[in-house]
């Protein structure tokens, strides 16, 4: 019987949707699953997949399946490739480029109302999800290659929505190196008593778990790469940011955050944020996964994290700390179950806290636990993002609207950038920073006027009608952070990380605020703003002057030492560096000038006096089994000013020649982790144990034979135990209800005259975390006795270099009581000890990388330490 032709067409049709459906089972088929690659599944007990595992599961997924394209961003510290994974519909991954510029378009929102509802309802949600950063924090690394997995193969309607509504960057791995050192210490360790110890060194080579607190900053490549992508090119409209683990008892900690929250974050943040954390925890409830807390210890107060600097670009910043960040499993006894969970702020374990309501009970916890709650966290937000795309698209417009139209209403006009400043260097940096973070800046090509002022051409305008406003006045004014109690009368609750930053006050840069308008001649800054070549004067008969303001001067004086050019201090009380003519200074100093933007004088005869020529310093920095990330932020700063630097453990200092270093660093510690370390059976045996004492008598041996010893913070107690010295920690023994500052700018007064404060102001904000002050040990007028009424005489041995301000020391963040406890105190001082001497500073003045203001007096101490010390006492003298 002949078939019609439509039973034919239809027939026909049928064969090509079979063969569709084949084709699609067959590609779905060729893409690989994590376990084929890796040969366990995710989250298995004791298995950790390592960084070229899993790049060679991420390059399969991307060559297998069209729903996934895989770029390289950046390369990490020690030079492994960073990617980024796209994953979104066949169709949507053919239009990249359309879905990245409207997603840009309502970010910036420069659009008026109509289009940008046209381009949210055409547009797709751009949601960024990683895999972490803290190397230590093991699960995310492990959870996102099932999730990519999913993403490019799972054929549910849920899944298949999200493909079409949403285009998914997945950060495969921000801390590349992190993840091999901590997967290695691991294998290492497995089956013994340290397997769930931690690596007894940085996880990120220079900055350690500080990976997460360099985001305003940039100083690392690896959060350069990411910024740039957040800010610069995708815009995503959430960040969820992956992280371990959860406070104890818990499975994991979801948004809602806890107070308080920055003035500066729009509320649609905040209420997006707030969205998403009660999509996780419904998706959470209906699998029956129990352990979901929210509200403790986690704000939105900090503007320096992964997940809080997206807040001040308007977008949606997440963060999840998900319990058992070990391969090792564990038992939890259920008899031991605590009545609360949490520190300080707590929350109850009978299921009747409204941010606690379905407690986890205890027992067995694994590690494939962790996997499964990253990754239903993670799709929650998938598809909510899906559901609320057009929501989502147009929101981000509308908050980057109300930003701009905030200017010259509740916030400023513009700020000003002036050219003049004390170090030119630091303000081009600072214009650099807001750069990396996309905000729009101007810069002056004529004179114009502003606040009755004339500004010159060169001068940046940061204008306030751009949608990162928010972002631009955070880091510019000075954070006033709640005072926040326990219970009234109470010990403070603990801001989640810093209380203030404001980066004009830590660089040292001279800023100008205008809330009135005003015309300027002025270019959009593309890309960097490039340091301006410096000038070099003629007429340099014997040498050059450098002044010592700027930061970059000693990276010119570094290079020219290195070179082997004569660098010496001029006789004045600015102290500049004075280059001695030699036969190639003249194209050297060229070189330098044009590259860092310093300034070379002429001097035309040699000066009557000057100090012994400099060497370059040789500096031993010590590092402590106990990994520290003060050390790695030092070590960082000794390499970007190109000062030789040898790192010391405990065994090396006992055992080398120290009288080959011209100073000895030691970084912010405890004094009693710094003598003693890990504790035995802590630690394998050759990571037990501190200075001890053949350590400390080998430090007072370098010291009294001409030495220069440094210390940061509290390394300084250990300095003061060490050689019992006639000075005294002056918050020492106090409560955090008596004095408290965490995370905080004080105001410090410089003595300019002494010659470890050349090239400062005269006044600087100090990074004071939890920080000390000091007092210094009189000595008895002879024939006094010492009685307590008796009149005491300034210790000769003790020179104070800084002193915080006699009153308003609070420049940023939160302070408690400290007009009684350290106004007017001595915050740096030099100890003369036998034939050496000791430099205390009582905070870090290299904290973070951040407070380029006090930079130099670590760099003037080096400098010195290279100097006979009859040329360093004839020097103070003189002042």
């Amino acid at each position: 019987m002949k078939l019609s032709i439509q039973k034919i067409t239809l027939y026909r049709v049928g064969l090509l949707l079979l063969a569709v459906l084949l084709a699609g089972v067959l590609a779905i088929a060729q893409v690989p699953k994590p376990a084929d690659v890796f040969g366990f599944e995710p989250g298995a007990d004791y298995k950790l997949a390592n960084y070229k595992m899993l790049m060679d599961y991420y390059q399969r997924l991307d060559k297998a399946s069209n729903r996934v394209q895989m770029v390289t961003i950046g390369k990490s510290v020690l030079g492994k490739p960073m990617y980024l994974m796209m994953v979104s519909s066949e169709a949507n991954m053919k239009q990249l480029d359309k879905w990245r510029n409207i997603s840009e378009q309502l970010s910036r929102a420069k659009i008026d109302d109509k289009m940008a509802r046209s381009l949210a309802a055409s547009g797709k949600a751009i949601i960024w999800i990683d895999a972490g950063m803290h190397a230590s924090e093991v699960a995310s690394a492990q959870m996102l290659p099932e999730l990519a997995y999913r993403m490019a193969t799972e054929e549910s309607p849920e899944m298949k929505k999200i493909r079409d509504q949403v285009v998914a960057l997945l950060m495969v791995e921000m801390n590349p190196d992190g993840l091999d050192i901590v997967a290695d210490w691991y294998k290492a360790n497995l089956g013994t008593p340290f397997e769930t110890t931690q690596p007894p060194w940085l996880y990120h080579h220079y900055v350690g778990h500080d990976n997460n607190r360099d985001w305003f900053t940039n100083n690392m490549p690896e959060t350069k790469a990411v910024s740039e992508v957040l800010y610069n090119q995708w815009y995503p409209q959430i960040v969820y940011n992956h992280h371990q683990t959860s406070p104890a008892w818990t499975r994991i900690f979801i948004p809602p955050f806890a107070n308080p929250v920055n003035p500066q974050i729009h509320p649609g943040v905040t209420a997006g944020v707030n969205m998403v954390g009660t999509a996780m925890a419904s998706r959470f409830a209906m699998k029956k996964m129990p352990g979901v807390v929210s509200q403790l210890r986690f704000s939105m107060w900090w503007n320096g994290g992964m997940r809080t600097v997206p807040y001040y670009h308007n977008q949606i910043g997440i963060l999840t700390e998900t319990a058992h960040a070990t391969p090792s499993p564990r038992f939890y006894p259920p008899d031991s179950l605590p009545k609360t969970v949490g520190v300080g702020v707590t929350a109850l374990t009978t299921g009747t806290d409204i941010f606690y309501a379905d407690p986890w009970k205890g027992g067995q916890s694994r590690f494939r636990d962790a996997v499964n709650y990253m990754e239903e966290a993670s799709m929650a937000t998938l598809v909510l993002a899906a559901d609320k795309r057009e929501e989502f698209l147009y929101n981000i417009y509308v908050m980057g609207r109300d930003a701009i139209e905030s200017a010259g209403k509740s916030r400023p006009y513009a700020y000003i950038i002036p050219t003049e400043q004390w170090d030119k260097s630091e303000a081009v940096n600072l214009v650099n920073m807001f750069r990396q973070s996309g905000v729009e800046i101007h810069r002056a090509t004529q004179p114009f006027q502003a606040n009755n002022t004339t500004y010159p051409a060169g001068s940046y305008i940061i204008y306030g009608a751009q949608a990162f406003s928010p972002y631009v006045v955070d880091l510019m004014e000075k954070q006033v952070h709640p005072n926040q109690r326990l219970y009234p009368g109470g010990p403070p609750i603990p801001p989640y990380d810093l209380a203030g930053w404001t980066l004009p006050m830590q660089m040292g840069v001279t800023v100008a605020k205008t809330s009135a308008t005003f015309k300027a001649d002025a270019e959009l800054v593309k890309g960097f703003a490039p340091f301006v070549a410096g000038q070099v004067a003629s007429g340099a008969g014997y040498g050059y002057a450098l002044s010592r303001n700027q930061n970059a001067s000693v990276k010119a004086v570094n290079r020219l030492l290195k070179d082997g050019e004569i660098v010496s201090f001029m006789p004045s009380e600015s102290g500049s560096f004075l280059i001695e003519k030699g036969a190639s200074t003249d194209a050297r100093i060229q070189a330098l000038a044009k590259e860092l933007g310093v300034s070379f004088t002429a001097v035309a005869s040699k000066p009557a006096t000057t100090s012994k020529p400099l060497k370059l310093p040789k500096i031993g920095l010590y590092k402590s089994w106990v990994a520290n990330m003060d050390e790695g932020w030092t070590r960082w700063l000794m390499e970007q000013y190109s000062f030789p630097v040898d790192t010391l453990h405990d065994a090396d200092i006992a055992k080398k020649d120290l009288s080959t270093y011209s100073a000895i660093i030691i970084p912010d510690q405890e004094s009693k982790r710094i003598l003693n370390g890990h504790a035995p059976n802590t630690m394998p045996v050759p990571y037990v144990g501190g200075l001890g004492l053949g350590g400390t008598m080998a430090l007072q041996q370098y010291v009294t034979n001409g030495g220069t010893l440094v210390a940061f913070d509290g390394a300084s107690d250990f300095a003061i135990e060490l050689f019992g010295l006639p000075v005294k920690n002056a918050t020492e023994g106090l409560s955090s209800q008596q004095f408290y500052i965490p995370g905080s700018l004080i105001r410090t007064v410089i003595n300019t005259k002494h010659s470890l404060a050349y090239g400062m102001q005269p006044e600087v904000a100090a990074a004071f975390s939890n920080s000390r002050a000091f007092d210094v040990i009189r000595q008895s007028r002879e024939g006094e006795g010492g009685r307590e009424d008796t009149k005491m005489a300034p210790n000769p041995t003790v020179e104070v270099v800084a002193s915080y301000a006699k009153k308003e020391l609070l420049m940023s963040g939160w302070a408690l009581n400290e007009d009684k406890y350290i106004a007017g105190k001595p915050a740096v001082v030099r100890v003369h000890q036998g034939k050496g001497n000791i430099v205390m500073f009582g905070f870090s003045p290299q904290f973070r990388g951040q407070p380029r203001g006090t930079y130099k007096l670590i760099f003037n101490a080096l400098y010195e330490s290279t100097l006979p010390k009859s040329a360093v006492e004839s020097n103070t003298k003189s002042e």
